[in-house]
């Protein structure tokens, strides 16, 4: 039924409804389109030929593949990106995965449909950031050494967002590994993952060191919407 649509999803992205795959249905009948985003980039937009376009980015997006496969895209990061307009200050130069692709369909007049960001939360939901904690998890050993690591730092160290984020992402992994023996039947085995006991500790210890507007209830409100979908 869905043949013609090639699914990209990063790991931290979860369908909440098997609907998703109607929806994109759907959107591809519009004429021309050529791709359906559920999260674009919100930090910096296209600006071409005086026109503006959110960048349908590769957290979760479905492709029309006849359309990809005409005209021969990837979805390779490059350098180059002269179209970006930051909404942060810092300078976007760079395509991140599927960027420039979707620029030249936007340059040959394709539909790139981007969700009404009130409807997104009915298809998917998501972490942001796990890539830190993955990373470490896979560069440690053992679990002392990922604990070592973040009680090492001192107080002002958590009022930037380095240890803020990994600490979050080790929040969230503790969820999807929790998910995965509910689903599977069976742990999944990581020696340098904490057990959930320990990030809580930590969790509560490093929670008052954080700056303003740094918490974890968002990673607690994702957490909660998954287990509701399962």
């Amino acid at each position: 039924k869905h043949r013609e649509i090639a699914w990209i999803s990063d790991d931290d992205m979860f369908l909440l409804s098997s609907d998703a795959a109607d929806r994109v249905t759907a959107e591809l009948r519009t004429e021309n389109t050529a791709s359906v985003s559920f999260r674009p980039r919100p930090w910096w937009h296209f600006e071409i030929d005086g026109t503006t376009y959110e960048p349908s980015s590769s957290y979760s997006i479905a492709f029309n593949r006849n359309i990809f496969v005409k005209e021969n895209l990837s979805l390779a990061p490059r350098d180059g990106n002269n179209h970006a307009v930051s909404h942060i200050g810092k300078p976007v130069e760079r395509y991140d995965t599927g960027d420039y692709a979707n620029e030249i369909l936007i340059q040959k007049g394709y539909r790139c449909a981007i969700l009404p960001e009130e409807e997104r939360e009915k298809y998917v939901t998501g972490y942001s950031g796990l890539s830190s904690a993955v990373m470490l998890l896979h560069y440690f050993n053992n679990k002392d050494q990922m604990l070592e690591y973040l009680e090492a730092p001192e107080a002002q160290a958590w009022r930037g967002n380095t240890l803020y984020t990994i600490l979050a992402g080790l929040i969230a992994l503790t969820t999807i590994f929790e998910l995965h023996e509910t689903i599977k039947g069976k742990p999944y085995q990581k020696a340098s993952m904490p057990s959930r006991d320990s990030v809580w500790k930590l969790r509560e210890k490093k929670t008052p060191l954080l700056r303003e507007g740094n918490d974890f209830t968002w990673v607690d409100a994702v957490s909660e919407k998954i287990k509701n979908a399962i």
